[in-house]
């Protein structure tokens, strides 16, 4: 039996819950790799890059004067140990952006998702979304997908720059406030426990994603309500 949840905003994680974190970890990731370094070369008066290589070297332990190589090997063993570190998701997303615009990338969504928020969208739903990735990266994702521009879907997007780390009930606060909304106006969908359990901390209704394949598809949900699927799980506006 399909639940109905009534709600004014939902909000999405992407990894894991609208494409597989294989498209991130491995497509995207081995996009941006061998890119990092001739972007932050080749933008050495951008003050996004040059506040992001700063921010770098502090968290990384090195010296101002370090080289774009320095950089660049702390940038790699973050990905290789998939951090969700800000300077590290704002260079990404940048690089992400252009490979968007020019075409080289194309999110791929689970069969399920965009007929799922076309669905919410034209019900008078409003769509947010929440990820590690920088909003540049999730702007320039949804601009180019395998269902076409959804962009316009969506209201809001935060990140751990604008909201905060997305396991932390403070980060579903600031967005609630930013939303306007009540925490119970709120549903947020996402494939990783520990994020629901910071959003439900906020009174946020929350849905976990357990899709087959995925790194957290026979993951302990806890008191989370649990779908695999879109279909699974019918949202109304209130």
């Amino acid at each position: 039996m399909t639940a109905t949840l009534t709600a004014r905003w939902v909000v999405l994680d992407i990894e894991g819950t609208l494409t597989a974190t294989s498209y991130v970890h491995v497509t995207l990731y081995d996009y941006a790799r061998p890119r990092l370094g001739p972007w932050i070369d080749d933008h050495p008066e951008d003050p996004e890059v040059t506040g992001a290589v700063a921010r770098i070297k502090e968290l990384g332990g090195l010296p101002a004067d370090a080289s774009t190589a320095d950089v660049v090997a702390v940038l790699h063993g973050w990905m290789d140990a998939d951090q969700k570190i800000a300077p590290l998701k704002t260079v990404q997303g940048l690089i992400w952006q252009r490979g968007y615009a020019e075409g080289d990338l194309t999110t791929e969504f689970f069969g399920d998702v965009a007929p799922a928020l076309r669905t919410w969208h034209a019900s008078g739903l409003r769509l947010a979304v929440f990820s590690s990735g920088s909003v540049a990266g999730q702007v320039a994702s949804f601009s180019r997908t395998t269902d076409g521009d959804v962009t316009g879907l969506f209201e809001k997007h935060f990140d751990t720059v604008n909201a905060g780390p997305k396991r932390e009930a403070p980060s579903y606060r600031a967005i609630a406030s930013a939303l306007e909304a009540e925490p119970g106006e709120v549903v947020f969908f996402s494939d990783v426990p520990a994020e629901l359990d910071g959003a439900a901390a906020d009174g946020w209704q929350t849905v976990g994603l357990a899709r087959d394949g995925e790194p957290f598809g026979d993951a302990d949900f806890g008191t989370h309500r649990t779908i695999r699927s879109f279909d699974e799980i019918k949202v109304v506006p209130r």
